[in-house]
């Protein structure tokens, strides 16, 4: 059952889930962003935000798609998005750029520049991060 915030009306999985509270628009992430990035994470929203219970939050620096608790986090960054997901093994191989143990989990970087980069592959690693929440 979600809980919104009065603060900051982000919609978060309960009550007392921490949390940045300020309000934050999608579009200010992606000021002079190419137009690429943009159609990129458009891509991935649409078929992630879809899944079960998924809230997707905005914070000054990324973008948190959360569960019981975050399992992706987007961050712009001038030329390429970093996608940060969780996995229950190490992921040393391409296109992951880094796999480190965080916990009984491995954290993992995955960088993409276009729409052309979102391929069904990156959502198995997506949906892998999903399943362990």
């Amino acid at each position: 059952m979600s809980w919104t915030c009065p603060n900051c009306d982000r919609e978060l999985p309960w009550k007392e889930y921490r949390h940045y509270c300020a309000r934050v628009s999608l579009d200010s992430l992606f000021e002079e962003r190419s137009t690429e990035l943009v159609l990129a994470f458009d891509k991935i929203l649409a078929e992630v935000a879809d899944w079960p219970k998924v809230l997707v939050g905005v914070t000054p620096n990324c973008i948190v798609f959360t569960r019981r608790v975050g399992f992706l986090i987007l961050r712009p960054m001038k030329k390429e998005l970093d996608l940060k997901f969780y996995s229950a093994i190490a992921h040393p191989e391409k296109p992951v750029l880094k796999s480190v143990a965080s916990g009984k989990k491995f954290e993992n970087h995955i960088r993409i520049s276009s729409a052309d980069d979102v391929k069904p592959s990156l959502f198995v690693y997506i949906r892998e991060s999903y399943d362990l929440q």
